[in-house]
């Protein structure tokens, strides 16, 4: 793949806390084409698993493309400032899924991550609440 930046909006939504999950995620490159998306059910986890688990999904999916430079934007706060070391991730259920995130980094030459709002988030929220109703197979 010819693209080596690009910019990953991810979201993860949670039917209850915990109760039925999904992910969504964008990859575009940096004039805002879409290279891929992501929209899938995840089971049962809470809210902020499913957050870790969306940017994870997309990051794996960044790497597998030969992606190098990657911003990402997430609407969650807490799950940005745990990424970029502000806040300690206290939750034992969150710890496995952050080092996840930071090995995945580590195959990256360069990472950001912000916190933006809900209304700057849409395609990948939509893309999560789209997989809640799929029906179960």
């Amino acid at each position: 793949m010819g693209v080596k930046r690009v910019v990953i909006h991810s979201d993860g939504v949670s039917r209850g806390n915990p109760g039925l999950a999904a992910i969504g995620a964008t990859i575009k490159d940096k004039q805002g084409n879409l290279i891929t998306q992501i929209s899938q059910r995840i089971g049962t986890t809470t809210n902020n698993q499913a957050e870790y688990r969306a940017i994870i999904a997309a990051l794996e999916k960044a790497v597998r493309l030969g992606v190098r430079q990657v911003e990402l934007n997430s609407d969650s706060e807490l799950v940005v400032r745990q990424i970029k070391g502000e806040y300690r991730v206290k939750k034992a259920t969150l710890k496995p899924l952050y080092q996840r995130v930071k090995q995945l980094q580590s195959y990256l030459e360069s990472f950001t991550i912000n916190h933006v709002p809900r209304q700057q988030n849409i395609e990948a929220d939509r893309l999560a609440n789209s997989a809640l109703l799929l029906p179960t197979v």
